[in-house]
């Protein structure tokens, strides 16, 4: 599977040309690496050319040390393919990322609790609000500078 995944990579490069940074194997999963600009012509491709019709997550990772602070990662699967691809950009705190919700529908909610645990925004996305935490909660509680008593302090009283 692993040579046919990495064949599958160098298509999908080859597909996309000035898109894809790096199509490489880890651990027996293909990562594609783009330009963060690129995210929706580079899904759609996918869906349409490579047969990945099922987008199963949307997550961010954050990297605070880094300038572009954020990793937005979205893991799509071919059932005709029987494969994963994981394809991945860097976002910093101020641009936001295109919205896929136009091609993959189910990204509406994923992109939503992205928004909600990172801060990171999505550009035209129909609905960008808080979807896990509370309207009036403040900050975003998966970014590793969120302390981890929250910003109220809250006492149990039987």
């Amino acid at each position: 599977m692993d040579t046919s995944l990495e064949q599958l990579g160098q298509n999908i490069a080859h597909a996309l040309p000035g898109a894809v940074r790096e199509a490489r194997m880890a651990v027996g999963e293909l990562t594609i690496e783009i330009e963060p600009g690129e995210i929706a012509r580079v899904l759609k491709t996918l869906r349409d050319e490579f047969e990945f019709k099922l987008l199963i997550d949307i997550c961010g990772v954050d990297w605070p040390a880094r300038a572009r602070r954020f990793d937005v990662v979205y893991h799509l699967l071919s059932l005709t393919k029987n494969a994963r691809v994981r394809v991945k950009l860097e976002a910093d705190e101020e641009t936001a990322v295109p919205s896929v919700v136009e091609i993959f529908p189910t990204a509406n909610w994923f992109e939503r609790e992205t928004f909600d645990m990172y801060g990171i925004a999505f550009s035209d996305h129909p609905d960008l609000r808080r979807i896990l935490t509370d309207y009036g909660f403040t900050g975003y509680p998966l970014r590793k500078d969120f302390p981890l008593t929250g910003y109220v302090e809250l006492r149990y009283d039987d």
